[in-house]
């Protein structure tokens, strides 16, 4: 049985870290889903979601905002504004419903 020689892992080099990288996308202006999020910066949805519970609290100390637009029931229109969770609901609490759209993120000084 020959053993074939793997090349060590080496990570991609970053010149800044995730959580940097996601509070610059979210001061562009632009309101962005969690979704976009992990796209932007090569990660799970599960984890950009864990790294925004984090950036509230960094952006409140620098005097800026975490602006979170509430999610929103596509067949009925409930709005999710006591939300206080980040993630995406899984379903509307008037008429059930799976079809939800995803809150939004952006960053504003206060």
């Amino acid at each position: 049985m020959k053993i074939k020689n793997k090349k060590p892992f080496v990570p991609v080099e970053r010149e800044e870290t995730i959580r940097k990288g996601i509070i610059s996308i979210l001061r562009s202006g632009n309101s962005v889903s969690a979704k976009d999020l992990s796209i932007d910066v090569s990660m799970s949805e599960k984890d950009v979601y864990s790294h925004l519970e984090h950036i509230l609290k960094t952006v409140h100390h620098k005097g800026e905002k975490l602006i979170i637009t509430p999610a929103k029931c596509r067949e009925c229109g409930f709005i999710f504004r006591k939300r206080s969770r980040l993630k995406k609901p899984g379903r509307c609490p008037i008429c059930h419903s799976e079809f939800i759209e995803e809150p939004l993120y952006t960053i504003i000084k206060s």
